[in-house]
């Protein structure tokens, strides 16, 4: 079901007694998630006419040539990996190639300190550093700086970006902490940003054919060339097919889905100093779900019912960069997204305009400003149901935003300071601030050490202020009503943040990064009891026992995170990590909320690792492999117990390239066990489905 009831599970279990809870479903999820970072890596040429890779194969990169990967997503201007004062992991178009994922958040398992959980066959929780749910609100995603959150509820519909062609992107950075000074509101707990590969570097064809048990069948067709001197272009049409997953009873999940896309990009060099980016897609698609509605006001609580769901995405960006000279450039960046969503009981129609300029200047020899201004407009038409409703039903939301942030070079080379802050005007809390400072220290050319200190910010979505949901009959049974109010007075949920972090390269085969984090949280959502009125529509007359959204917890979550990145050999690299996290939540004395505080501990695991194994064979003979452990999730309240029992996933992948313009993949997933849960959906409006183990066979050609 929608977004909008992302509260629907918490809701009734936090009236304690005034309505029922659903049917347990079954729960976990876990802990130990390995990470690494995972060495800049080759992007693999589609042609003998493509342009020079911009990193260096995994498998044969020097540890020095990893901590030199170029990274944009902490300052808003390129950096590289070793002097970045943030915990981010860079994800390469090598690794995505070996990961045998078929999918953008089976890629983000490699994260270290990213809960990664599947839900059901197109649903994902994913989230930075706790707070995970189905629609995690602090979480900034964007594909090429192009915010792909929906104002619906500040979070992600996974479903509608997951499929995006694998084989266009050059990289992702994942910020684990905080990117307000620079991202504005809701980069509270990470910045995931996508970058895709320039037009230059998909030059010629490409075929890829899938098939399998799960992803039962998928292709692509893709063509780049160009069109005169100095500018570039691909186009391309993707379409897959996944077939249901498992649920709770074994049994057909009814979670199956399909997606058609297609998409173009164009580089244009328009002079010496001017180069136009423009790019575009389009996607349809269906999907099913299990979810949860009201059939009648008499109706003792939900009922799960099967849906199909139409959705529809459309978007346009432009990127036009100009140099001044070297030590001073512009960006403006425009783009336009249209996201549809037939589902049957709050189908969304959403567009969203937004516009970004930035200037980078140099000053002397020490200092280095970035300062920009950006406005969003997004307008919406949220047709509701018994079940579900926005009041109102359409609304137009503006957000206006400035930054700026100098990095001071205190001593060149070795010890740099960089302040900034954001001031951002929305139109449910006015003005904020953001600012953050942090420094980094290298130590010695193998050595550097980083801190910072951050103000985040999650602003109120259209879930927080003007959500109506009724949750089914009180404890009396009918005539009474539990009803779920937004609240237009909903504030910030608030954030500071205390991060340290080390790198070092400890010989030319070893490297580690370890980041450590206290966060300080203040104005966390609560759910809330009002004073009961009487009402006769719709019928039959009834009393409705409200609730409401408030602002009345607090909270501390502490971590750790370390990746290591080893070659064993010159054919053989292994890449562990492990993170840590624990958080501690309180209400007010005036909170009459005992739930909120327990799901919100126990919907992140305590501990995660994993280790990926990259193995280079003779003849092109690649193998690589990736083992996860997830340790277990808790939500303990007074009226529910679910338990998500810890489980490992392997993954494995053997790839063979019988001549340079093709290659053959044979790919195993989730192989240990036969079918697995990876999260509840407590907080959620559907029923979770068990993974299954999958494999599938791959075939590319360049041409």
């Amino acid at each position: 079901m929608y977004a909008c009831v992302s509260h629907l599970a918490r809701m009734r279990r936090a009236g304690a007694g005034y309505f029922r809870t659903r049917k347990k479903t079954m729960a976990r999820l876990t802990a130990f998630v390995l990470l690494t970072i995972p060495a800049g890596a080759q992007q693999q040429p589609q042609s003998q006419q493509q342009a020079q890779p911009q990193q260096p194969d995994l498998t044969t990169a020097s540890i020095e040539d990893l901590m030199k990967i170029t990274v944009t997503s902490v300052s808003k201007k390129e950096q590289t990996l070793s002097r970045a004062a943030a915990a981010i992991f860079v994800i390469t178009a090598e690794d995505i190639r070996r990961s045998g994922a078929t999918s953008i958040p089976d890629v983000l398992r490699i994260v270290p300190g990213l809960d990664v959980a599947q839900i059901n066959g197109s649903t994902w929780a994913i989230s930075a550093r706790g707070f995970n749910q189905q629609f995690s609100n602090k979480l900034l995603v964007m594909i090429d700086g192009r915010v792909v959150y929906t104002s619906t509820f500040a979070g992600v519909f996974w479903d509608t970006i997951s499929d995006f062609p694998l084989e266009d992107i050059a990289r992702i950075e994942v910020i684990r902490g905080p990117g307000g000074t620079i991202w504005g509101a809701n980069a509270v707990d990470g910045v995931i940003n996508i970058l895709t590969k320039k037009a230059s570097e998909t030059l010629g064809g490409v075929l890829v054919a899938q098939g399998g048990n799960i992803d039962q069948e998928a292709g692509m067709v893709q063509y780049g060339g160009k069109l005169k001197q100095g500018t570039d272009y691909r186009v391309y049409a993707k379409y897959f097919n996944n077939t249901n997953l498992f649920d709770l009873n074994g049994q057909n999940g009814a979670d199956g889905w399909h997606q058609l896309r297609g998409g173009l990009r164009m580089d244009s060099a328009l002079s010496s100093k001017d180069s136009l980016l423009v790019e575009g897609d389009i996607a349809t698609g269906r999907e099913g779900e299990l979810g949860f509605v009201l059939p009648s006001v008499t109706s003792p609580g939900f009922v799960a019912e099967r849906e199909q769901i139409n959705i529809a995405n459309g978007s346009f960006e432009s990127v036009w960069n100009h140099t001044y000279s070297a030590r001073s450039d512009t960006s403006l960046q425009i783009s336009f997204d249209r996201h549809k969503r037939d589902d049957p009981q709050n189908p969304e129609t959403r567009d969203t305009l937004d516009l970004d300029f930035q200037h980078r200047i140099a000053f002397g020899g020490r200092q280095d400003i970035v300062w920009g201004l950006g406005y969003r407009y997004t307008t919406d038409l949220i047709l509701g149901s018994l079940t579900v409703a926005m009041n109102p039903a359409s609304r137009t939301l503006q957000v206006v935003d400035g930054f700026f942030q100098d990095e001071i070079a205190l001593v060149p080379d070795r010890l740099y300071l960089t302040a900034g802050t954001k001031l951002e005007h929305n139109d449910y809390t006015g003005f904020e601030v953001m600012p953050s400072i942090r420094m980094t220290w290298a130590l010695t050319a193998h050595h550097m050490l980083w801190m910072a200190v951050s103000r985040a910010l999650r602003a109120p979505s259209r879930n927080d202020t003007n959500l109506v949901l009724n949750l089914g009959t009180g404890p009396a049974g009918p005539p009474d009503l539990v009803r779920l109010y937004g609240n237009p007075q909903y504030q910030d949920e608030r954030l500071i943040a205390y991060e340290m972090g080390y790198r070092t390269s400890l010989s030319n085969r070893l490297s580690i990064d370890f980041a450590a984090y206290f966060n300080d949280y203040d104005n966390l959502q609560t759910t809330e009891p009002l004073a009961s009125f009487p009402e006769s529509t719709p019928a039959p007359a009834h009393v409705v026992l409200p609730l409401t959204y408030e602002n009345l917890m607090y909270g501390e979550t502490h971590g750790i995170e370390i990746a290591a990145n080893w070659k064993v050999t010159d054919h053989w690299t292994l890449a562990p990590g492990y993170a840590f996290e624990q958080l501690h939540m309180h209400t007010d004395p005036s909170s009459a909320d005992t739930q909120t505080g327990p799901f919100v501990e126990g919907a992140a695991p305590h501990n995660s690792a994993q280790i990926r194994s990259y193995f280079n064979l003779p003849a092109n003979v690649t193998f690589d492999a990736a083992a996860y452990a997830v340790g277990r999730l808790i939500n303990q309240g007074p009226t529910s117990n679910v338990t998500i029992p810890a489980y490992t996933r392997l993954d494995a992948e053997l790839s063979w390239k019988p001549w340079e313009r093709a290659s053959l993949s044979l790919v195993g997933q989730n192989l240990l066990k036969n079918r697995h849960l990876e999260f509840e959906d407590v907080n959620g409006a559907l029923q979770s489905s068990q993974i299954r183990r999958g494999g599938y066979a791959k075939f590319v050609w360049t041409f």
